[in-house]
């Protein structure tokens, strides 16, 4: 039996349109945009807390405070403030680096000032950048790179989007540090850091096997910044280490303060703040 030219045509528009919807389902889901840690020139984050990293369940605790000394921060009405005193009998440390916080918590708890890279106008490594307080952290992101800026001394950080860590890095204060996003997450991956900065707030030691992940998401709707921080070195910890950072959304220029040449620290001769004996240019 013969169709007509009209229900020809009304057949071929049908399967058209049939053809077109295979195809569109076929077609992989957009991908998400990246999450914009900066969406003003004024978006800042400060850390949460007094400057510890959140243990999280089911995985070998970071190196917290002492139970025998209570930690008493700046700022506690009507209590002496006090220092960090590491709790050297957490399980996952080996017996070298217990050997040396113990000997810095008796120095500590004998008068001696305790070491902070802040006060000391030291770069904090990774992932001690995260642990440093009084500042606030500033995010630039671009394809290629994403710096993030603690303004308290002007750390900067530098993150290579989307590239391979170099081949046997020189050990410097903030690594080879390369990165990529996962949906809403910014995941960095940190190599050849140098062994002289610490791990935490705590003074805990580390080698320059350590190998540090994080994984950066905005949470509460874009109120707060969590970093979900993997700690792996085998020379000082028994078993790689997982914690939780959290930081509140502020708001700030990133402001000029930097720790100037002779400005030794007033709490005593301690801890020199460095100091260039001649030009770098």
């Amino acid at each position: 039996m013969r169709t007509s030219y009209g229900t020809r045509q009304l057949l071929l528009l049908t399967l058209c349109a049939a053809l077109a919807g295979t195809a569109a389902a076929q077609q992989p889901p957009a991908a998400a945009p990246p999450p914009n840690f900066s969406p003003t020139a004024q978006a800042a984050w400060v850390g949460i807390g007094t400057g510890a990293f959140a243990p999280i369940p089911g995985w070998p605790a970071p190196v917290g405070q002492d139970p025998a000394h209570p930690y008493v921060p700046n700022g506690a009405a009507g209590r002496q403030p006090t220092h960090r005193i590491s709790d050297t009998s957490n399980p996952n440390l080996k017996q070298w680096a217990k050997d040396v916080m113990k000997k810095d918590n008796d120095e500590v708890l004998a008068g001696k000032v305790a070491f902070t890279a802040r006060s000391s106008c030291r770069l904090a490594g990774v992932p001690g950048f995260m642990v440093m307080g009084g500042g606030q952290v500033y995010f630039v992101q671009s394809p290629r790179e994403v710096l993030i800026m603690f303004d308290g001394d002007a750390h900067v950080r530098r993150i290579h989007m989307n590239a391979q860590h170099t081949a046997n890095p020189k050990p410097s204060w903030y690594g080879d540090s390369v990165g990529k996003y996962e949906g809403d997450t910014l995941v960095i991956d940190t190599i050849g850091l140098n062994a002289k900065t610490f791990v935490d707030a705590y003074r805990t030691p580390h080698t320059e096997k350590i190998h540090v992940v994080e994984r950066w998401r905005l949470i509460e709707g874009g109120d707060k910044l969590e970093v979900h921080v993997t700690v792996t070195d085998p020379d000082t910890f028994n078993e790689p280490w997982q914690a939780i950072r959290r930081y509140q959304r502020g708001k700030g220029v990133f402001p000029e303060n930097i720790c100037a040449e002779n400005n030794h620290i007033v709490f005593g001769d301690d801890y020199d703040i460095p100091e260039a004996d001649k030009a770098d240019f």
